[in-house]
C-alpha cells in the first residue's frame, strides 16, 4: 500500500505570494483530490486512510493548505477566508494538471469544496462531501442541540465561560473534550495520523474562519450559507455523514436536498471520521460511487 511519507510526486506551488506543498500517490488512473479539514490541519489525517484508493487504480492528490503542514505559514489574517482558499484550490488544480478529477472534501474541506464547486466547476467530475454542511447558521443550531445533551448546568457553565472569555478553564475544556469524543471521533484511542495532524494544527486560520473550538462558531464563516448556490452543482455528488457526527445528519440532508444529482450515506456507528471509525463500510461506499462515474 502507498505510504504518506513516500509520495510519488511533491511540488511547491506559488499561491498569493507564498508557497504550498502538494503531494501525489500513484502514477496513473483518475485523480482523486482530497481537501482536508480545519482550517489549519495538515492533510496527513485525511490522506493516510484514503491511500487505499491507490491500490484501486486511482491517483490520490492532496496538499497542505496555506498555513498548514509543510506549506508556508504567513501571519496575515486577511488570507484566512473561504473565497481566497477556493482560488488557492484552483491554482493547485491547474499546477497539477488536473483536467478532470474527483473531489473529496472533509469537514472544512467540504465547505471549501462547495465554494470551489460553485465558483470553478469545469474540471470537476464528481464530489464527495464528507461530514460537512452547506448552511453554517443551521449547523450552529444543531451544535447547540448536541451541547444540550450535556445537561442544563453544563450548558450554563459553557455559556458563562464563553461570555466571560474564560474558555481555557479546565471545566470548559472538559466539556469540549467530552463532546469531541462523542461527535468528532468515537474511537477509544484516536488514530495516530489524526493525532499527528492535530498536534501540528495552526489555530490562526482556524480561529479566524471558524472559532476557538468545534462547538463555538465566531469566525468569518459563521453566516456562510451556499444551499441556494449548491443547486447549480450538476455533477454527481455523494453526501457522507456519521450518525453521531458533529456536522449532523440533518445538515447532510439539507445538502442532499439542495444538490440536483446526489446520494446520501449515513454511517450508523460513526461520528465525524467514518474513514477511521467504519473504514470497511466507508470505503466500500466511496469506491462504489467512484466506480459509477467511469
Amino acid at each position: 500500500m502507498a505510504a504518506f511519507d513516500r509520495p510519488d510526486q511533491t511540488q511547491r506551488v506559488e499561491v498569493d505570494g507564498h508557497e504550498v506543498v502538494t503531494y501525489a500517490w500513484g502514477t496513473g488512473g483518475e485523480a482523486v483530490f482530497l481537501l482536508s479539514g480545519g482550517p489549519g490541519l495538515p492533510c496527513r489525517y485525511l490522506v493516510e486512510p484514503h491511500l487505499r484508493l491507490v491500490d484501486r487504480g486511482y491517483r490520490v492528490v492532496s496538499y497542505d493548505q496555506l498555513g498548514t503542514g509543510a506549506s508556508d505559514r504567513p501571519s496575515d489574517p486577511s488570507l484566512w477566508h473561504i473565497e481566497r482558499y477556493a482560488r488557492e484550490v484552483e491554482t493547485v488544480r491547474k499546477a497539477l494538471g488536473l483536467d478532470r478529477f474527483h473531489l473529496i472534501g472533509h469537514s472544512w474541506g467540504g465547505w471549501l469544496g462547495i465554494e470551489y464547486a460553485v465558483t470553478f466547476p469545469d474540471a470537476l467530475a464528481s464530489f464527495v462531501i464528507a461530514d460537512s454542511a452547506g448552511d453554517i447558521p443551521h449547523l450552529v443550531s444543531e451544535l447547540n442541540r448536541l451541547r444540550s445533551a450535556l445537561g442544563p448546568e453544563t450548558v450554563r457553565m459553557m455559556q458563562q465561560r464563553e461570555a466571560e472569555c474564560t474558555i481555557e478553564h479546565e471545566e470548559y475544556k472538559a466539556a469540549i473534550t467530552l463532546l469531541d469524543y462523542r461527535h468528532v471521533c468515537r474511537l477509544e484511542t484516536w488514530p495516530r495520523p489524526l493525532i499527528r495532524s492535530i498536534e501540528e494544527w495552526n489555530k490562526a486560520p482556524y480561529e479566524t474562519v471558524q472559532g476557538p473550538n468545534e462547538f463555538l462558531y465566531t469566525g468569518n464563516l459563521k453566516d456562510w450559507n451556499r444551499l441556494d448556490e449548491m443547486k447549480r452543482i450538476d455533477r454527481p455528488c455523494l453526501v457522507v455523514v456519521g450518525a453521531y457526527d458533529e456536522l449532523t445528519p440533518a445538515c447532510a440532508l439539507r445538502m442532499h436536498k439542495a444538490l440536483p444529482n446526489s446520494e446520501i450515506a449515513v454511517f450508523a456507528n460513526s461520528s465525524h471520521t467514518p474513514f477511521y471509525e467504519e473504514p470497511d463500510a466507508y470505503f466500500s461506499r466511496i469506491e462504489k460511487f467512484l466506480a459509477e462515474q467511469k
